[in-house]
């Protein structure tokens, strides 16, 4: 039985805390060409503990805050976690209808609904805990024009990036979890999102005496409204320990967000142009094109607009369900990897780019993994 919506309109945002907020600021602006919208800090809310940049391109919102001080919200994220996402933040038609809908399902508010005038509108906000760790959500409603935050300097017109890479807006969120099922219960029962999809499978045969490989299981929840999309992640035996979602568990020091995915009209233009600028993104195995045509049969995708070489060439993933849809999607580089920091975190994005298809790549999550096992063992015998 559907659960009353709670009338989300889409994602406002993510609030992403981090250790270096210069560093934020260079691979945003100067990497992925996003423009910076506002500013906040201790100068203009007398006692924030975080200083804080906002960065836009398209429909895609990333606040970074570091802190000043101790005590402040991303000093105590930041004493648990390497630099991660703390808060995601949805746009709402009534603020506080979703709060008294939330709270009737168990929901758990951080603070009752705050309500902000502004000369040319206002803001109704609230703030609730998750099982997605220590990350939590706010509702927004917002009538007329208001800064992302109270007290937040606009910068109009935006400084630094102009968004030449053509970021649309935020394809899905992904999290990983060593057990997922108290999440998607909450996810069905407290927000009232709806099964998407699910796979689960290993990289090798799952039989008893395996002991490598890699495995997941995944189920994707969504709230039909709106479109938001939350694909949940979990290890998968055997070889459970050695999962790459209990690694994340392990380095991001408890469950939360692993990446999002910002999608784009042109995902050739766009990667390549950020390549050019010195993005890096995870290698795909050689292997992993050489059995591409195969895949592409197998999944009844007769044919596809780009050509092969430009997409190994790129390091650009396919995947697709047949009936002349598919889909394009790459990954970049986690932090902790870019920057060589462990402290950086192991969140990342993703780049995609869909054709008529709907889902979320899991015959590459399969591909991928096993190119990389034959990599492997072909490096391990020469």
């Amino acid at each position: 039985m559907a659960v009353e919506s709670l009338g989300i309109l889409g994602i406002e945002g993510i609030h992403y805390y981090v250790r270096d907020l210069d560093r934020s600021r260079r691979f945003y602006v100067d990497c992925l060409d996003f423009a910076i919208i506002g500013e906040r800090g201790p100068e203009q809310v007398p006692g924030d503990r975080q200083r804080s940049l906002a960065f836009r391109a398209g429909d895609c919102t990333v606040v970074c805050s570091t802190p000043v001080g101790e005590g402040g919200r991303a000093h105590r994220f930041l004493s648990k976690h390497p630099d991660g996402v703390g808060t995601i933040a949805f746009r709402v038609r009534d603020a506080e209808r979703a709060f008294a809908l939330l709270e009737a399902r168990g929901g758990t508010p951080i603070s009752d609904v705050e309500h902000v005038e502004g000369d040319e509108g206002s803001l109704s906000t609230f703030s609730i805990t998750t099982p997605f760790g220590d990350t939590t959500f706010r509702f927004i409603e917002r009538r007329g024009n208001m800064p992302l935050f109270p007290g937040m300097i606009t910068f109009d017109p935006p400084r630094g990036g102009s968004n030449r890479f053509g970021f649309v807006r935020f394809d899905h969120i992904t999290s990983n979890f060593q057990t997922m099922s108290p999440t998607l219960l909450w996810l069905e029962h407290v927000l009232g999102f709806q099964r998407f999809w699910d796979v689960a499978f290993h990289t090798r045969d799952v039989r008893a005496q395996i002991r490598d490989g890699s495995g997941l299981r995944s189920v994707v929840m969504w709230d039909p409204e709106s479109g938001v999309k939350f694909a949940n992640n979990e290890p998968y035996r055997p070889n459970f320990k050695g999962s790459q979602i209990n690694v994340f568990h392990e380095e991001h020091r408890g469950d939360g967000v692993q990446h999002l995915a910002l999608e784009v009209p042109d995902i050739i233009e766009t990667v390549r142009a950020l390549r050019a600028r010195g993005v890096e993104f995870m290698p795909t195995p050689a292997a992993y094109y050489d059995r591409l045509p195969e895949r592409l049969a197998q999944l009844g995708i007769e044919r596809i607009d780009e050509p092969i070489e430009a997409l190994r060439e790129l390091g650009i993933l396919v995947d697709g369900h047949g009936k002349g849809s598919y889909l394009l999607q790459i990954f970049l580089k986690d932090s902790a990897r870019l920057y060589g920091n462990p402290e950086a975190g192991p969140f990342f994005y993703e780049i995609i780019q869909r054709k008529g298809d709907l889902g979320f790549g899991e015959g590459n999550f399969r591909a991928l993994f096993e190119s990389i096992e034959r990599e492997q063992t072909k490096g391990a015998a020469s």
